[in-house]
């Protein structure tokens, strides 16, 4: 592994319409924290949490916000550096392989 990988979840206090009985931004948040230290013990990683309501000044987070609130995409959305890798509804294969592009690998514990 040669970098300290990025990730950015993208949400919103209000719960998707698309996303009933689905966990809030925040939930899928903290689970996928959880889940890559899991996965990935002592690979170091830094995750977000983008409050779209809220961006901060960055203007790419800013644009992808509005984006998100004009429709484009559904929420949480989450990025692995600048790679869409789910919306709505992420699913952690697809998080893992691109976090695997990256040289992280499964801790053998």
């Amino acid at each position: 592994m040669n970098q300290t990988v990025d990730l950015y979840v993208y949400g919103r206090d209000v719960l998707c319409a698309s996303c009933v009985n689905l966990p809030s931004s925040k939930d899928t948040f903290e689970w996928l924290d959880a889940a890559l230290k899991r996965k990935y013990p002592n690979q170091p990683f830094r995750i977000t949490y983008i409050d779209i309501e809220h961006p901060p000044e960055n203007e790419h987070q800013k644009e992808l916000s509005e984006r998100i609130l004009d429709d484009e995409f559904f929420y949480p959305l989450v990025l692995v550096e600048d790679q869409i890798v789910g919306e709505g509804n992420p699913k952690l294969k697809d998080i893992y392989q691109e976090m695997e592009k990256y040289g992280y690998t499964e801790s053998s514990d």
